[in-house]
């Protein structure tokens, strides 16, 4: 799912929180030179000024979208976004005080003290935090991956067109030739890392977020290659040049470096709605840590006096697009359980070896007992069960890692075996829950129908249906069918 981050709200943080320190320290000048040498928040009426100004700023960044693109701005446009952003935070705070009828009280003198002082602070931060990321060599560099596909004559000029903007929320990781074989080499620094017939297998296996395609016009344009990325559900841009030549997707226009492309995705969302779905998996983070502290209290114990040995298990697993990361879980299966799966494989339920499912898994801690009717009822079942074993991925919540709701994060070696289509559900971050685990987790079986309802997902994503899927979620594992 494409991500307009280099414009987006979420990818400013670091800007708005110091425009919100600005605006306190401008507060705190204009009270000292109007009314000497006290603390102004011990002062009410000034106090709550300070509280309300914060909230004027936040709303003004958030419905302005003031920070858009603010990593693409010269002086003179971030000179102009800056006194319109200041001018709407201060006359949101006059409306308050008119409304409220604190303006006769509060002094004249130190509001005008504070707007100026705060536009002096917030653009001279502005301006040095961006230059102190360009330095760094950091912007938003590093957190898309991007691979390059050209031909050999313009490789180095699309290279150096993409890279004259430093604040781009991109980082060109390989570029692939579709003309010659020179994998292994590099280009301005930038590893060739497929050719025509090998890139298409590349970017299935490693960590690819977009493809920008930049073919000149005496070059046959690799249309069943670009279908090919677009199935895999990575995001693809295109010079506009071969805006015809696109077949599927949803589209928009905009600029990356030096060109004006198509960007084409298997969905699009706005900032507002990346920035509600991150809140929303901040808040469950929180409240899941805070309950798996609770759950360790009992749950370590058993576990540890049956199968002693970590609390926790941890193993690497393939996140957005490609991208590696440790999961955590509270461990329910004995020590010796990754080497025992390959003794187990031909009892798979999931063909192809694409998930792993057995009903009875002699891995489990505690399987070996059973209840009446025959079923399993050691520790490892029960919290497999009731879904205790995954409370400690609202860690990964936390950290980005996952999101409440999204897709199964699979293993390497089951990533290793997927097909180009089955590569598009992880076009998303990875999920506690998901489309496919509450439509029937226990039944599902072929990972063709897992594929197709966690496309489903990603195509017609909202925060309604996060909400409908969480809230399903709920319902289901309350009935203990464990359909995390």
């Amino acid at each position: 799912m494409y991500k307009k981050s280099a414009q987006g709200w979420l990818k400013h943080w670091d800007f708005i929180l110091m425009d919100v320190v600005c605006l306190q320290i401008a507060f705190v000048i204009a009270y000292l030179s109007r009314l000497g040498i006290r603390n102004p928040y011990n002062d009410q009426l000034y106090r709550n000024q300070a509280i309300v100004l914060i909230f004027c700023q936040v709303f003004v960044a958030f419905f302005g979208q003031t920070f858009r693109d603010i990593l693409r701005r010269g002086y003179y446009v971030e000179f102009i976004k800056t006194v319109k952003h200041v001018c709407a935070v201060m006359l949101l705070d006059m409306l308050y005080m008119f409304m409220t009828q604190q303006s006769v009280s509060y002094s004249r003198l130190t509001f005008i003290i504070t707007a100026a002082v705060y536009f002096i602070l917030a653009y001279a931060q502005r301006v040095a935090w961006k230059a102190f990321l360009v330095k760094r060599g950091k912007g938003t560099a590093g957190k898309r991956s991007m691979v390059v596909i050209t031909v050999w004559d313009t490789a180095r000029d699309v290279l150096k067109r993409l890279d004259i903007n430093p604040y781009d929320g991109f980082a060109v990781t390989g570029i692939a030739l579709l003309d010659k074989n020179l994998t292994g080499q590099y280009i301005r620094g930038v590893p060739v890392v497929g050719d025509a017939k090998s890139i298409k297998d590349y970017v299935c296996r490693e960590w690819v977020d977009e493809v920008f395609v930049s073919i000149p016009d005496d070059a046959e344009y690799p249309k069943s290659l670009v279908d090919a990325f677009i199935l895999m559900g990575v995001t693809v841009h295109m010079t506009l040049s071969e805006i015809d030549k696109v077949s599927a997707g949803k589209q928009h226009v905009e600029k990356m470096g030096d060109y004006t492309v198509l960007t084409t995705s298997i969905n699009m969302t706005t900032p507002k709605q990346l920035l509600w779905k991150r809140l929303i998996d901040i808040m469950g983070g929180l409240a899941g840590c805070l309950l798996t502290g609770i759950l360790f209290i009992f749950v370590a114990p058993a576990i540890y006096i049956k199968s002693p040995g970590p609390i926790f298990f941890s193993q690497i697993r393939i996140g957005k697009n490609g991208r590696k990361f440790k999961i955590y879980k509270f461990r329910s299966m004995y020590m010796d359980a990754e080497e025992r799966k390959k003794e187990l494989m031909e009892q798979n339920k999931v063909k192809d070896g694409f998930m792993f499912k057995m009903d009875f898994d002699p891995r489990i801690i505690g399987s070996e007992k059973l209840d009446k009717n025959g079923n399993p009822k050691g520790i490892g079942n029960f919290i497999r069960k009731t879904s205790i074993d995954e409370f400690p991925q609202f860690w990964n919540v936390l950290k980005g890692d996952m999101s409440l709701v999204g897709t199964r994060p699979p293993t390497v070696d089951e990533w290793e075996k997927y097909d180009l289509h089955h590569r598009a559900r992880m076009a998303i971050k990875p999920g506690i829950t998901g489309m496919w685990q509450v439509s029937g987790r226990s039944d599902i079986t072929d990972f063709e129908e897992v594929v197709r309802l966690d496309t489903e997902y990603i195509e017609n994503w909202s925060i309604g249906l996060d909400i409908k899927i969480l809230g399903k979620t709920v319902l289901t594992v309350l009935h203990n069918d464990g359909a995390m």
